[in-house]
C-alpha cells in the first residue's frame, strides 16, 4: 500500500545546532534521553519523542524510509554518550509493583485537566496535583475558602495536571468562566479558536468521566448524542478544528479522554469520506461509547503497564461484550452504533475479538473505530512508554495492513494532515 507519510512527521524550524547520528547506532530496549530528528528536503522533522523505547520494528521502518542518519540537538551530546554506552537498569519487581499500585489508585481518584486552560494570574478554588510517572505532588493548594492565583512557573512543570474527583464541579465552574477571562487577553484569532476548542473538549471529557462513573445513566447517555452533533458541526464548519480538538499527546492515558479522541477521529473520518450526516451521527455515538465496558474491568488491569498475563488479557477482552450489555436496551443509542462497540477489536484477518469475524463481516463503523482506537492508543503516553509520533504510529498500523481496511487507512492519513 503506497502511503505518503511526509505530512505526518512533525516539522520544526531549521536548526543549525544538530549533530548527525548513524541510525544503526540507535539502541533497542533503552529509553531515548532526547528527541530524535531527520532531515528531508532541507526540512528538519521530529521523528521520535524523548522517552520513546525503540524496538527492531522501529529501526526497520527507518531503514525502509531511507533514513541512514538521524539528528539530535548538539546540547544533548553528553546524553548521547551515556545512551550509547549504558543499558537502562531494570528496577526491582517489588518497587515496580508498589509504584504501580499507587499510580493506579491515584488515577482512579483524580481527573486529568488540560494545563493550557490554566491561565496565568487567574484564581482557582480547587487544588491541583502534578502526576509525573508514578509520583503525585500537590502544586496548587486551593479551596473555595482559599482561592489561589496560578503562576506561570507552575504551568511549566512536566507531567499531567490532575484534580480530585470531588473538585470536578468547581473545575466546571472555572471552565464556564473562561470565555469572560479570554476577553481580557490579547489573543490572535487562531489562538482564540484553539482555546475555545479546548474548552469544548474539556466539557466533553467531564461528561465522559461522569458517564463512566454512572454507565446506566440514561440522561448522560442522551447527552452523548448532542455532543456528537456539536463535534460534527465544528468539524464541518472548520475542518482544521480537529487538530485542536484532539488532546495533545503529552498526557497519560485516561479512558474518558481516549473515548472522546476516538469519537473525534471517527467522526472526522466519516466527514472526510463524505458519509451521510445521519450515519456519521450513529458512528460518533458508537465510537465515543466503544470502551464503555471498561467500567466493569478492574482498574489494576486497565492501568497495568507492560505485558498482560493470559488471564488479564482474557479479562480485558470482556469489555467489548460488557459495553454492549450496558447499553443494548438504551433507546438513546441507535442499534447501528452497536457495530462500533462490538467490532472495534475485530480484524480483517479474523484474528480479532470477541467473535473472530473477518473481511466483509466487519461493518464500516467497526473498521473506522478500529483504526481510530489503535492510532489514539499508540500516540498516547504511558508511565513506561512515551507517546509515539503520528508518523510512527501510522507506520506500525500500516505494517499490520492486513488487519485494517487499507482504503479507510489511506483516507485517515489524508485527514490527519498536519496533526502534531
Amino acid at each position: 500500500m503506497a502511503i505518503n507519510f511526509k505530512c505526518l512527521i512533525t516539522e520544526i524550524p531549521p536548526q543549525e545546532g544538530l549533530v548527525k547520528v548513524p541510525t544503526e547506532r540507535l539502541q533497542t530496549g533503552v529509553a531515548l534521553p532526547f528527541n530524535v530528528y531527520v532531515k528531508e528536503n532541507n526540512v528538519t522533522k521530529k521523528i521520535f519523542n524523548k522517552g520513546n523505547v525503540l524496538n527492531k520494528v522501529f529501526l526497520e521502518i527507518l531503514r525502509e524510509k531511507g533514513f541512514d542518519n538521524v539528528y539530535i540537538n548538539r546540547e544533548e551530546i553528553k546524553n548521547l554518550e551515556l545512551y550509547l554506552t549504558q543499558k537502562k537498569p531494570k528496577p526491582k519487581a517489588q518497587d515496580i509493583k508498589i509504584a504501580f499500585n499507587n499510580y493506579s489508585f491515584f488515577k482512579e481518584k483524580h481527573y486529568q485537566i488540560d494545563k493550557k486552560l490554566l491561565i496565568p494570574e487567574t484564581k482557582v478554588n480547587f487544588s491541583i496535583y502534578n502526576l509525573k510517572g508514578f509520583e503525585l505532588n500537590k502544586v496548587v493548594d486551593a479551596s473555595i475558602n482559599k482561592p489561589v492565583i496560578t503562576e506561570q512557573n507552575i504551568l511549566e512543570l512536566e507531567g499531567d495536571f490532575v484534580i480530585e474527583d470531588k473538585d470536578i464541579p468547581l473545575y466546571e465552574e472555572y471552565i464556564k468562566s473562561l470565555p469572560e477571562i479570554l476577553k481580557n487577553l490579547i489573543l490572535s484569532k487562531e489562538d482564540e479558536k484553539i482555546l475555545k476548542n479546548l474548552i469544548f473538549k474539556e466539557n466533553s471529557k467531564v461528561l465522559m468521566k461522569e458517564l463512566l462513573k454512572d454507565p446506566r445513566s440514561g440522561e448522560k447517555i442522551k447527552k452523548v448524542g448532542s455532543l456528537v452533533d456539536n463535534i460534527i458541526n465544528k468539524i464541518i464548519e472548520e475542518p482544521e478544528s480537529i487538530y485542536s480538538l484532539l488532546t495533545i499527546k503529552g498526557y497519560d492515558y485516561y479512558t474518558y479522554t481516549h473515548s472522546i479522541n476516538v469519537g473525534i477521529l471517527a467522526i472526522g473520518l466519516g466527514i472526510h469520506i463524505k458519509m451521510d450526516i445521519d450515519q456519521i451521527q450513529k458512528l460518533g455515538i458508537g465510537a465515543i461509547l466503544h470502551d464503555f465496558g471498561k467500567t466493569k474491568i478492574p482498574h489494576e488491569i486497565l492501568n497495568k503497564q507492560g505485558r498482560l498475563t493470559d488471564t488479564e488479557y482474557q479479562t480485558i477482552k470482556q469489555h467489548v461484550l460488557m459495553g454492549y450489555e450496558l447499553i443494548k436496551d438504551n433507546k438513546n443509542v441507535p442499534k447501528e452504533s452497536f457495530t462500533a462497540i462490538l467490532q472495534h477489536h475485530e480484524k480483517l484477518t479474523g484474528e480479532g475479538y470477541p467473535y473472530g469475524i473477518k473481511d466483509d463481516e466487519i461493518g464500516i463503523f467497526g473498521r473506522i473505530t478500529a483504526i481510530a482506537d489503535c492510532y489514539d492508543a499508540l500516540t498516547t503516553r504511558r508511565p513506561y512508554k512515551s507517546a509515539l509520533t503520528p508518523f510512527f504510529a501510522l507506520s506500525i498500523i500500516t505494517r499490520e495492513k492486513k488487519d485494517y481496511d487499507k482504503e479507510l487507512l489511506k483516507e485517515f492519513i489524508k485527514m490527519l494532515g498536519n496533526v502534531r
